[in-house]
């Protein structure tokens, strides 16, 4: 524990969004203060953090101001832009470090790494030009999705094809932005690890979940997820190995599709993660808490798992639910503070606790 971040320390947080809510109110459990910096006015986080800097993410005056009133940096989301990161590195230590967003802010260069691991994707191949679509889908095959390499989340930035048909509408939506044709993998369901990795090397995973999304959203995520012993230890260990790979510090989310052939890693998230809120509800140390240990320096906790869980997230309408929701016996709810409700966004999410008998 030499190295850990004595309590009262600041944290300073990338994006004040609702990952960032959460990772601020694990860090006051364990004696942390938290900076938020967000280009957005009255963020989420900002209602539970100590402090909010709300500049863009270009203004060097406010990130050097932000990096002097804290002791480590971390972030909620992996799309900051690389001149920002420029100006923070030196200044503070970046946990988890510039290598894993250098990953996972480009499709391909994620599905390289993997690859490069040993480790299974979907088929793929880089696009920038409809004859490139052409040959990618001469290597790909059809049915395919075509996604843009940077920038895109919850079902944005992607088109499918059916057949090459399809090949001039699917460009099209890419805006002339660099894509990534993908193959389909045919499998029964998918899967999440969420895992840590300490300062001291130390992983941690919490168990999977299985994952049900709808219109490119997660709708929920279930532990435990329908896995034999063999491929829940597959899974883990796949995590384990990506962490290592990375030198990374903090909690990472790896989703993976069930195949008959075996685990096929579809993505990878360098942050706390949407299929992981279940653990708020079902374990001792939540993901939120494991990062915050991981970026400080303490021990990992253990993330044992006493409860099977049903995340729901809270979409658009779903906010209509609440006076049930809150009446419902087992039932966890974590609001973001959003103020406006719209479709398609997230609002918050409830833990459906399922506790052992007797």
């Amino acid at each position: 524990m030499t190295d850990a971040l004595e309590a009262g320390s600041v944290i300073g947080i990338l994006g004040g969004g609702q990952l960032g809510r959460m990772l601020s109110m694990a860090a006051a459990r364990l004696g942390y203060r938290c900076h938020i910096y967000d280009p957005a006015p009255l963020p989420p986080a900002g209602h539970v953090a100590q402090k909010v800097v709300t500049a863009p993410w270009d203004d060097a005056t406010a990130l050097q101001n932000f990096a002097a009133g804290v002791d480590v940096i971390t972030f909620e989301f992996e799309n900051i832009p690389t001149a920002t990161l420029d100006l923070l590195e030196p200044l503070r230590p970046i946990r988890p470090g510039r290598q894993a967003l250098a990953v996972s802010q480009d499709r391909l260069s994620e599905k390289d790494f993997l690859r490069e691991l040993g480790l299974p994707t979907a088929p793929y191949a880089p696009v920038a030009t409809a004859a490139e679509l052409d040959a990618a889908l001469a290597k790909v095959g059809a049915p395919a999705i075509l996604k843009t390499r940077r920038l895109g989340y919850d079902g944005k930035g992607q088109a499918r094809l059916q057949s090459a048909d399809d090949a001039a509408g699917a460009l099209a939506v890419m805006q002339g932005a660099e894509a990534i044709l993908e193959g389909f993998v045919t499998f029964s369901h998918e899967v999440s690890v969420i895992a840590a990795r300490g300062l001291n090397g130390d992983v941690a995973a919490f168990d999977p979940g299985e994952n049900l999304h709808r219109d490119g959203i997660l709708r929920e995520t279930r532990v435990p997820a329908r896995l034999s012993p063999a491929q829940r230890s597959d899974a883990v260990l796949i995590a384990a190995k990506i962490l290592n790979a990375l030198d990374y510090v903090g909690v990472l989310g790896v989703e993976l599709f069930v195949t008959a052939q075996g685990l096929v890693v579809n993505e990878i998230a360098p942050r706390v993660h949407n299929s992981g809120h279940w653990t708020q509800d079902g374990c001792a140390v939540d993901q939120f808490e494991q990062h915050i240990r991981a970026v400080t320096g303490l021990p990992l906790g253990d993330g044992g798992r006493y409860a099977d869980v049903v995340m729901e997230n809270l979409i658009g309408d779903d906010m209509d639910r609440l006076p049930e929701l809150l009446k419902a016996r087992d039932v966890a709810l974590h609001l973001y503070g959003k103020p406006e409700c719209r479709a398609g966004r997230k609002m918050g999410h409830v833990n459906h606790i399922q506790r052992p008998k007797g």
